[in-house]
């Protein structure tokens, strides 16, 4: 048959989200077919965490091997023309390459500690009397997490428009169901509606600069955009003057439009307002899940969309990236100093680091691979350090008022496993010493942004690195801080959550004494 073609698929390639797929459809089938006893609960959590483990196997021994990994390819003949005396190579939609699995990691890690806080906030609604019970099917929550995680792994490895559209929904599609599925609960309704109409906003506007990029290139994978782009810019002057004008504005619409569809998923200014509301509404692992597995995924989306489809018009987009990555770390920083509940300011919180990891992007035309390097390595070393504060958040937040700040006076003293975790967190999010991570996650983004010579982002950096210092000091003063009189409650400590916040503090004093482990990967 004339122009048919027939796709072969590596299932190597694609090995660590497929088994996070049928990881998933296990855990369906298990909790409708398996009778109700005590300990179902926490069977499935187990079952759910043996898949992330296993698909992280996956990962490690992709890494190990080296190489890239490339599947459901279409050849250079289908809908493009190689340039002049060159043949070009078939375009991808699945790239399983460093930059890939790398965040793939990442996102699976960060998915072991949320699977571990998620079995111990199923048990706890699950013990809490008869009026309690059932409260969240954990059925259907290991299989919309696991549903996301899948979603979260693919998108990285996106390489055209549609794949990463659909990734992108993947992961966030079932995180509306996961802030609701706590029942009877009016604040994670009210949580799980904000984020949907947020997100439905996001995707149209994404849809719409896909849509136009489609029209301007006349492709959807990524290295056929830049080659239509740079095609387009060397033969601009031969166009009609109307015409090349109006291909220029039209591709400089598309870019701000897919760009502020992937703004709305990391919460950049000036789509940050839902964070707070939605993160204190939310079951706190479904918080850690959206600032960490959700705001990976975002970048992972942003960084391929810009540099792999976008590369050439980078003197468009870097100055925009400039300031939103200003705007957006000032008013995290400025937002999180009137907070007091403690997961409204880890929303805020999460708001400006979105900015740090934003700014050494904005120097991409200048230096590429550094401004790619410095903000993915920023990126893996905020959520070991995130996870950590999210895990004691988790056990504090079962004490009366636990949502407060105040619930955190003397927990140093009163509960010291919980107290000194939650404290090394902080000061490493402030980036102070012993809290080594958080610097070095700076310097590294500092020195890109001063050897790209964007001088005055670096300023506002440094002013704003200054300002978060005053709300981490603050909380982290009020741990070591005398209880109040007649105080002596101590953090429960849960199994599930015990190993969550070892698993997380181990990887960031790790990654404290030995940040090469870090840079080596994404330099």
């Amino acid at each position: 048959m004339t122009g048919g073609v027939i796709q072969s698929i590596d299932y190597a390639a694609v090995a660590a989200p497929l088994v996070l797929a049928l990881v998933a459809g296990l855990v369906l089938l298990l909790d409708a077919f398996l009778p109700a006893r005590p300990g179902g609960a926490r069977m499935l959590g187990l079952v759910t965490l043996g898949g992330l483990v296993a698909a992280l196997a996956v990962v490690a021994v992709q890494a190990a091997g080296g190489g890239t990994r490339r599947t459901f390819c279409v050849p250079a003949s289908l809908g493009g023309a190689p340039a002049p005396g060159r043949a070009a190579p078939a375009s991808c939609s699945f790239v399983a390459d460093r930059f890939s699995l790398l965040i793939a990691a990442v996102v699976l890690a960060a998915g072991v500690v949320v699977v571990l806080l998620s079995m111990t906030e199923i048990a706890a609604e699950r013990g809490g009397g008869p009026a309690e019970r059932g409260r969240i099917p954990a059925g259907e929550w290991y299989f919309l997490l696991l549903a996301t995680l899948t979603g979260a792994v693919l998108l990285p490895a996106s390489r055209d428009l549609i794949m990463l559209v659909v990734s992108l929904e993947l992961v966030s599609l079932p995180v509306f169901a996961l802030t609701a599925l706590k029942r009877h609960d009016g604040r994670a309704a009210e949580a799980a509606l904000k984020l949907f109409l947020v997100s439905v906003v996001s995707t149209a506007v994404t849809l719409f600069g896909v849509s136009l990029l489609y029209g301007v290139t006349g492709s959807v994978h990524l290295d056929r955009i830049d080659a239509a782009l740079r095609a387009t810019g060397d033969t601009a002057g031969s166009m009609a003057g109307n015409t090349a004008g109006d291909m220029v504005q039209v591709t400089a619409v598309a870019i701000v439009l897919v760009a502020a569809g992937f703004a709305f998923k990391i919460a950049a200014v000036p789509f940050h307002f839902w964070a707070a509301d939605v993160y204190r509404g939310a079951p706190v692992p479904i918080a850690a899940l959206l600032s960490v597995v959700s705001k990976a995924s975002g970048f992972a989306g942003l960084i391929l969309l810009l540099t792999s489809a976008l590369p050439g018009r980078a003197a468009l987009w870097a100055p925009g990236v400039a300031v939103v990555a200003a705007l957006t770390m000032t008013a995290g920083n400025v937002l999180a100093m009137r907070q007091r509940a403690a997961v409204r300011l880890l929303a805020w919180s999460s708001v400006a680091q979105s900015g740090y990891i934003l700014a050494p992007l904005a120097v991409y035309a200048v230096a590429p691979r550094a401004a790619v390097g410095a903000s993915v390595a920023y990126l893996v070393f905020y959520a070991a350090m995130n996870l950590i504060a999210f895990a004691v958040v988790l056990l504090v937040a079962r004490l009366p008022e636990g949502q407060d700040l105040e619930a955190y006076r003397g927990l140093a003293l009163r509960s010291p496993a919980a107290g000194l975790s939650l404290a090394f967190a902080l000061v490493c999010l402030a980036g102070l010493p012993p809290g080594l991570a958080g610097l070095f996650a700076k310097i590294v983004v500092f020195r890109a942004v001063v050897d790209g010579g964007l001088g005055w982002l670096a300023l506002v950096m440094a002013a704003n690195t200054v300002a978060g210092l005053y709300y981490y000091i603050a909380w982290t003063a009020r741990l070591f801080a005398p209880p109040a009189a007649g105080e002596s409650r101590t953090v429960a400590t849960r199994t599930a959550a015990g190993v969550a916040v070892a698993v997380a503090l181990a990887v960031t004093v790790v990654f404290s004494v030995a940040p090469q482990v870090v840079l080596s990967v994404t330099g």
